[in-house]
């Protein structure tokens, strides 16, 4: 081991249990929940064998009145729960970790779709997207909770968990109860703060008698409060030190959720520090936070300078499991570090598995037989052309199975992509997909290389290699199709252009239009560039806000606010219908009511087109299957997200060769007798 890095991996004693290190994978989401326990358990197992010294559950309901459907969550309802979660636990403790549990009520901000059971809140308020009121929670609601909660921390501890979270923040049940605004209450729980704290102080000493000395105590709270509105920064403070010595550890965040785990294209690693800093001598007690922490140094100073004692990730353990492993090891080089997209907690948001662009194999440990380490050997030889996210990958899985890998790519330098969009504003860290895949692939002797190679069929041919794998990307639509527009519209042939275009370095000047019917980052972030160039930009979208997908990546807001700052005019709900070079024609997407205004270009944001020309004249008509000797792999093959390329070269690449192709495995309930 590193010397310089041993204090990362000292002991700590939490209450009654020791962490065997400071690497603590804080409650994050998973997209499985209750309903993917097997998936489940294998997931946090290998963030266990990765060296993450505490292994956290995500939000775990106590009740059924706590329901968040669709979005996926962990449940402790009853002796079935406490099987799935004993699962967790055991996988967890097999590798020497400790195990967490958030044990959570969502309160008025959950509308109880899956079991309509009445929501309970602190008053009457609305759901966070349903047409669904709270209810007014009285006393008898009050001692309800209570012994639900109670009874959860019992269950917990039957599970065999090691840290028990209360969880008073993020603007849940008991977020509802400290708030000034929110708290309308004239009995013990409402008014005064020490009022307003009452039900979370008798939570946590309810939950210390439930668990006894076999388990920690842990709380999850806003250093900062909840805004001046709910819980300003003195009342936070001041609860701390009251409440400070009835928890053995402080899991600290701030009240701006979308800073908290905002993406980096607004929010700078490490962005907690001072806040954290401030709060950590308050609670008397061992705080962890996070800061999508991907350096072992930052992670150092994160200690050693007293902002933390344990090193809080959710990302950073997503986008490398085995991040505590190579730090010990001395293998920083391999370390996959986290980009900040933010896809994670995407498809969370909408209601599927977890994904990671930086690490295809989460959520696959269970469902596919994934590890994110290790990959079946192979033989043979292989050709990939192109060396964008896609080719990288599947080069650099393929080397490492053992495979004679040739990768060619026409452009003089790797990345593809990456590269080219790593250069627009706001996305520098995009790159690691590039440079870790880059860096992995130069230390494989059984890999060569070959940029500035343009390949055409008869090349490809004769070079005989036993596999070829096509990664030729896609581009960005010039005729105005995409999903408003299935066939294209009237254009000039002049002054209209693409995002390729923009990436080329062409920054058209003047009135220019951006119409973006993609709905994600790069109508915005290609209207940020133009913007910051001079031009007088116009965002044109056929959704109802700016990057409306962003939403799910916690962007949305921000990335609107950054466009009218930057004085860029947004008209939502409408589409472009042509452009003759002078006028820009456009309809509402709901009346198609027209109108016409003057521009002096146009960019197209709309769909992309697969460059899979290569592929159709090596392949011809027979089809593609897993023995075919020419695949398609990322954008070539389906246009998406970086994730969505690089999954796809990761599986062809860890399966190719191994035979025929093998049924993921499924979670499903079965009839029985």
């Amino acid at each position: 081991m590193d010397s310089r890095f041993a204090a990362l991996f000292e002991p700590l004693r939490i209450g009654p249990v020791i962490a065997p290190n400071r690497f603590y994978q804080v409650p994050h989401c998973t997209g499985m929940g209750h309903a993917l326990p097997h998936t489940l358990a294998a997931l946090r197992a290998t963030k266990a064998e990765g060296g993450w010294g505490v292994v956290c559950t995500e939000y775990c309901s106590i009740h059924p009145s706590s329901d968040d459907h669709p979005y996926p969550f962990a449940s402790v309802w009853d002796d079935g729960d406490v099987a799935n979660l004993a699962a967790i636990a055991e996988a967890v403790h097999r590798h020497g970790a400790l195990a967490g549990i958030e044990l959570w009520h969502g309160g008025s901000y959950v509308a109880n779709l899956a079991t309509r059971a009445p929501s309970l809140g602190v008053r009457s308020m609305p759901s966070r997207e349903d047409p669904i009121q709270s209810q007014r929670m009285d006393r008898a609601d009050i001692r309800r909770l209570k012994d639900w909660h109670r009874a959860a921390a019992r269950r917990a501890r039957a599970a065999d968990f090691d840290i028990v979270y209360v969880y008073p923040t993020h603007g849940y049940l008991l977020s509802e109860f400290l708030s000034r605004s929110l708290n309308d209450r004239r009995d013990e729980y409402g008014g005064s703060l020490e009022n307003r704290a009452r039900l979370l102080r008798e939570l946590l000493e309810e939950t210390r008698d439930a668990v006894g000395d076999r388990c920690a105590v842990a709380v999850r709270f806003s250093a900062d409060g909840h805004g001046e509105a709910h819980l300003n920064l003195e009342e936070a403070q001041t609860l701390l030190a009251a409440l400070g010595p009835l928890a053995d550890l402080w899991d600290l965040v701030i009240g701006d959720y979308e800073e908290e785990m905002g993406s980096s294209r607004f929010v700078a690693e490490g962005a907690l520090e001072s806040r954290v800093r401030a709060a950590r001598a308050l609670t008397g007690r061992p705080v962890v936070s996070v800061g999508r922490f991907t350096s072992p140094d930052a992670m150092l100073h994160q200690l050693r300078s007293g902002v933390v004692d344990l090193v809080g990730a959710a990302r950073p353990s997503i986008a490398d499991p085995f991040l505590p492993c190579k730090i010990r090891d001395g293998r920083i080089d391999e370390i996959r570090e986290c980009i900040g997209c933010n896809v994670c907690y995407a498809h969370d948001a909408r209601g599927a598995a977890i994904r990671c662009t930086q690490n295809p194999t989460i959520g696959e440990e269970w469902r596919r037989g994934w590890h994110p380490e290790r990959v079946p050997p192979g033989r043979g030889s292989v050709l990939i052309v192109g060396a964008g996210p896609a080719g990288l990958e599947a080069a650099q899985v393929l080397g490492r199975r053992g495979f004679e890998v040739s990768l060619a790519d026409r452009d003089g330098s790797p990345g593809g992509r990456v590269s080219r969009e790593s250069r627009l504003p706001g996305l520098a860290a995009w790159a690691r997909v590039r440079d870790h895949r880059v860096g992995q692939i130069g230390r494989m002797a059984n890999v060569a290389t070959y940029y500035g190679s343009a390949l055409d069929a008869a090349t490809i041919r004769d070079f005989a290699a036993d596999h070829v794998l096509i990664a030729t990307g896609a581009r960005w639509r010039r005729d105005g199709t995409g999903r408003w527009h299935s066939r294209p519209i009237e254009l000039a042939a002049q002054r209209v252009y693409t995002p390729d275009d923009v990436m080329d370095g062409v920054r058209p000047a003047g009135r220019v239009a951006v119409f973006d019917d993609d709905h994600y980052y790069m109508g915005p972030v290609i209207a940020l560039a133009l913007a910051a160039a001079g031009a007088s930009v116009h965002y044109v979208t056929t959704a109802g806000r700016a990057g409306d997908w962003s939403s799910h990546t916690a962007e949305q807001r921000r990335t609107q606010r950054a466009m009218l700052e930057a004085g860029i005019e947004i008209l939502v709900s409408t589409a472009v219908a042509g452009f003759d070079g002078q006028t820009l024609r456009t309809e509402c997407v709901f009346t198609g009511r027209d109108a016409a205004w003057g521009a002096d270009a146009l960019v197209l944001v709309t769909s992309r087109e697969p460059s899979d020309g290569l592929y159709a004249e090596l392949a011809g008509s027979g089809g593609e299957s897993q023995e075919s000797r020419v695949l398609r792999i990322g954008d070539c093959r389906q246009p998406s997200i970086i994730a969505a390329a690089v999954y796809s070269a990761h599986a062809v690449a860890r399966e190719l060769g191994v035979g025929a192709e093998r049924p993921a495995a499924r979670e499903r309930v079965l009839i029985g007798p």
